[in-house]
């Protein structure tokens, strides 16, 4: 009975019945045997990064002898401390993401099969799909930023826990929209989420306090987080998700770095008042502040991105003795994992040490 259920939950013709009622269906035609292909495009016909052959508005099936192509909609969905506060909420879904993606590449389950789903994403077919890392990461990110301001600033419990479990459905839900997981995807990766966050939630407050206080922080906040990178399970082919795993240890590794240096200078940029805090009325004032914050962010975490990549694979490239043109090489283990985790590191750090500062420089705080 409980295999049966199982299998019915993983039945790629439960998500092709999920996206039928999202008014995306698959109209099959014969054709020609010289007439299949095994490009891909994605939803809007363009071709995606990398991809190569004609611009169809199809998704080519493998079998040689039919054309699935896409009928209906084809937009994607697009001071007294707190359990979660400053950097662990960081550390708990950087922990999340990585049980994820590791899981992925031990249990091997595949993408659901198309026919008779229509897929919508191709850059990832690489990837093995169990559990769906999306609706992981949805789930820790909206519930660890509930539990750390729930005490701390005033506003109703009930409508956060709403707005949590509404982004988490919705982001699930996409993940059946875009046929790149199963049902059971998605339900064991909110599940394995949510028993993570309840057996560690006691620990919440000691890991904060030590994540902030600990000489220790920067020299575990690297090795650690890169020796994980590195030894990500091997595939015999390449996949994604190593590299995918590295950028968000990277940026986690970073951001806890920057938080620890903020707390040892006494930058916690924390409101004035006792607790909990007044949010803060929107105004124009409020509104051009925050975009003003945003563009300059961007723009110094888009400059890191772009300088700290090209002389990390420049100094790469000359080590290994790799030719500068060859992009293929960035897939290899030991150029892949240091050119990203050093990369997103110093985003992480930028986003969460130096973009403050430059905030506070320009009197945008």
């Amino acid at each position: 009975m409980k295999t049966s259920f199982l299998q019915f939950l993983q039945d790629p013709h439960l998500v092709a019945s999920f996206q039928r009622c999202c008014g995306l269906f698959l109209r099959v035609e014969d054709c020609l045997p010289g007439n299949w292909s095994n490009s891909h495009t994605n939803a809007t016909g363009n071709q995606g990064p990398g991809e190569k052959g004609s611009v169809i508005r199809s998704s080519e099936c493998t079998n040689g002898n039919q054309r699935h192509q896409l009928n209906g909609s084809h937009q994607y969905p697009h001071g007294q401390e707190s359990k979660g506060s400053h950097g662990v909420s960081g550390c708990v879904v950087k922990i999340v993401m990585y049980l994820g993606q590791a899981s992925k590449d031990i249990i091997k389950w595949p993408r659901p099969l198309s026919p008779p789903v229509v897929k919508l994403e191709t850059r990832v077919d690489a990837e093995y799909g169990m559990p769906s890392t999306h609706a992981m990461a949805a789930t820790a990110i909206s519930f660890t930023f509930l539990i750390a301001t729930m005490h701390r600033y005033k506003y109703s419990v009930a409508l956060g826990l709403m707005a949590s479990t509404v982004l988490s459905a919705l982001v699930s839900l996409s993940r059946l929209y875009t046929g790149m997981h199963t049902v059971l995807d998605v339900i064991c990766g909110i599940l394995v989420t949510a028993v993570f966050m309840v057996l560690t939630y006691p620990f919440w407050n000691i890991i904060d306090n030590f994540q902030l206080t600990s000489p220790l922080t920067p020299i575990i906040a690297i090795v650690i987080p890169f020796f994980m990178s590195y030894t990500y399970p091997a595939l015999d082919h390449y996949s994604p998700t190593r590299g995918d795993t590295t950028i968000i240890l990277g940026v986690a590794s970073g951001c806890t770095i920057g938080f620890w240096m903020n707390y040892q200078y006494g930058r916690t940029y924390e409101p004035t008042g006792s607790l909990p805090f007044e949010l803060p009325s929107v105004t124009l004032e409020i509104v051009s502040l925050t975009i003003a914050r945003f563009l300059v962010g961007i723009i110094v975490l888009v400059a890191t991105r772009q300088v700290v990549k090209t002389l990390t694979l420049k100094a790469l490239y000359a080590w290994f003795n790799v030719g500068k043109h060859d992009v293929e090489a960035r897939k290899r283990l030991e150029i892949e994992v240091p050119y990203k985790f050093v990369t997103y590191s110093s985003i992480g750090f930028n986003a969460t040490a130096v973009v403050p500062l430059l905030h506070q420089f320009l009197e945008l705080l």
